[in-house]
């Protein structure tokens, strides 16, 4: 008799260890960024510092920013989580920056647990996702817990949207409207905190006007827009205020105004934006071996966008897996309740093709062929369409390893897929399908080990930058103490410095030739001007310092030099 005819049988040790994994890897996860966090790392920089003084602003009533400072798009939802946090510490601070964005990491994570079981009810394949997902390579950990606008809430958004899509197309009864009105507010939140969310929010409210058109008819479709539009608010008024569509400046930042070579920016967006983007390259630096990644991806999208289709093509299945069954084991009483499997398969689907349409816009913006290493943060939401890129690996895996077996088994995954990918129970395939399975099991370790090794690597520069950032509170520490209150400096510099003294000291950005720079709050920049004898500050061995060193060599007297670790104070007298 096959284990869904029996129901859920009693738990066992074996049916609670993938459950027991996954908390502790979640843990892990968590514990292992926190721990970054303690370090002051990964590095901040004055992007990070501007989100840090909009929420230093807002906790003090001084000022209620909608988009970053000197900007017009990019929403400050970040400097509002933070506020808070500042005014319950008594002041800013990087840690309490960054502990919102600690705390999206870990919802991100838990939801993409979530959406696993809900697609795949595998929870063995759930815990490989989740332990992929708490490795972090450099660029992987930025995105996720530096503060500087957008990317820490898009992940978590975005995998909430697709597990709300998923529950409510699938037709689950609990607290539907409120599910509705949530996928919503977080669909027109993301529209003004990150456009780069926006393949993920079409292709998830693709699966909802696919399933629940009828429904969307009804005040279900009418709640719905109504939370979108609060979620874009912000976003809404301004435009309707200024009357400028906010496509524009997205638009010109992603290098619309910009030229590239078409060569550099296939080689950027199709060779070293993927693994640098999604967490399998060293810090600022893919090696070559590395870049199998980019390679493998193609091949990946294609064979989960077949296998998925194939199985939306099947009759629909609605079941409850067993909570020991052999593949897909859970806690001790309970069932893992896997979506109709139409509905799963349309969302592994829609992933599959917002992960494209990520891909692709990033390809043919000039930012892929202008600055590929940085602009690679791009690509950072392609995490969310993991568990639909993996999944046909892990079938095919299991075949490899548990053989015909397998295939005996009631449920080993969405029924459509097992079908899709290895046949029905009893079907003779031949070495092929072995073949294919110990292919597919070698690019799952490969995967593992080089996320793994990005992680090892990452981890080997936080004291480095410990001791930059104890390298920067001295510098602060020194101007406080030479009552040193208006500063001029490079823009890398200046609002790093104004966030970290709190405001003491105020800065005013220059370029390399001591002309005026760009203040993204020009409040600073007023302040210094009015301030009869600024002092300056530049990076030791920088251009902006050897420049001010020719000014002091040409009027000698003009300047006194301050030297700290790694910084130089220059007074006029």
């Amino acid at each position: 008799m096959p284990v869904s005819a029996l129901g859920a049988l009693p738990p066992t040790p074996w049916s609670r260890l993938p459950g027991i994994l996954t908390v502790f890897t979640v843990v892990v996860g968590v514990g292992y960024r926190l721990a970054l966090l303690a370090y002051a790392a990964p590095p901040t920089n004055s992007d990070e510092a501007t989100m840090g003084l909009a929420a230093l602003h807002i906790a003090r009533g001084e000022g209620f920013p909608i988009w970053f400072y000197g900007q017009q798009y990019m929403g400050t939802l970040e400097a509002y989580l933070a506020a808070p946090v500042f005014a319950l510490a008594g002041g800013p601070s990087l840690l309490g920056l960054r502990l919102p964005t600690l705390a999206l990491y870990a919802l991100f994570l838990v939801a993409a647990w979530r959406l696993t079981l809900r697609l795949t009810g595998d929870r063995w394949f759930g815990l490989l996702v989740v332990a992929l997902l708490a490795l972090g390579s450099d660029r992987v950990v930025k995105s996720q817990l530096i503060a500087g606008g957008g990317y820490p809430e898009m992940n978590a958004a975005a995998v909430a949207l697709a597990l709300l899509a998923v529950d409510l197309a699938a037709g689950r009864p609990e607290w539907r409207l409120a599910r509705w009105a949530g996928w919503g507010f977080l669909a027109g939140l993301l529209l003004w905190v990150d456009p780069l969310a926006l393949p993920y929010v079409v292709a998830t409210g693709a699966v909802l006007v696919a399933f629940r058109w009828r429904e969307l008819r009804g005040a279900p479709g009418a709640l719905l827009g109504t939370a979108a539009v609060l979620g874009a608010a912000p976003m809404l008024v301004h435009s309707l205020l200024s009357g400028r569509s906010p496509l524009d400046p997205v638009l010109a930042a992603g290098g619309a105004n910009a030229t590239a070579d078409w060569a550099d920016r296939l080689h950027g967006g199709l060779l070293l934006g993927p693994p640098l983007g999604m967490g399998f390259c060293d810090p600022g630096r893919c090696a070559g071996w590395q870049l199998w990644w980019a390679l493998a991806l193609p091949v990946l999208l294609a064979t989960a966008g077949v296998t998925a289709w194939r199985a939306l093509r099947r009759p629909a299945v609605t079941a409850w897996r067993p909570a020991d069954s052999a593949s897909t084991t859970g806690a001790a009483g309970d069932g893992a309740r896997r979506a109709d499997t139409r509905v799963s398969a349309a969302m592994r689907l829609v992933l599959v093709l917002a992960a494209v349409a990520t891909l692709a816009a990033y390809t043919v913006s000039s930012a892929a062929g202008l600055t590929p290493v940085e602009s690679s943060r791009y690509l950072f939401g392609l995490l969310v369409s993991l568990p639909a890129l993996l999944w046909p690996l892990w079938t095919a895996a299991q075949r490899a390893l548990l053989g015909r077996a397998a295939d005996r088994r009631a449920v080993v995954g969405p029924t459509a897929d097992r079908h899709a990918l290895v046949g029905p129970a009893g079907d003779r395939r031949g070495p092929w399908w072995t073949v294919t399975g110990s292919v597919a099991l070698a690019v799952l370790v490969a995967t593992v080990g080089t996320a793994a090794h990005a992680t090892w690597r990452a981890a080997q520069i936080v004291p480095a930058t410990r001791a930059a950032e104890a390298r920067h509170a001295d510098l602060v520490t020194t101007l406080r103490q030479l009552g040193v209150r208006h500063v001029r400096a490079g823009y890398w510099t200046c609002n790093r410095l104004t966030f970290a003294s709190a405001e003491h000291v105020v800065c005013a950005v220059v370029d390399d030739t001591l002309r005026p720079g760009f203040d993204r709050y020009p409040a600073y920049g007023r302040a210094v001007q009015r301030s009869p004898a600024p002092a300056w500050v530049a990076p030791a061995d920088s251009p902006l310092a050897a420049r001010l060193d020719e000014q002091s060599r040409a009027a000698p007297g003009s300047l006194e030099l301050v030297a700290v670790d790694g910084w130089r104070i220059y007074l006029p007298r």
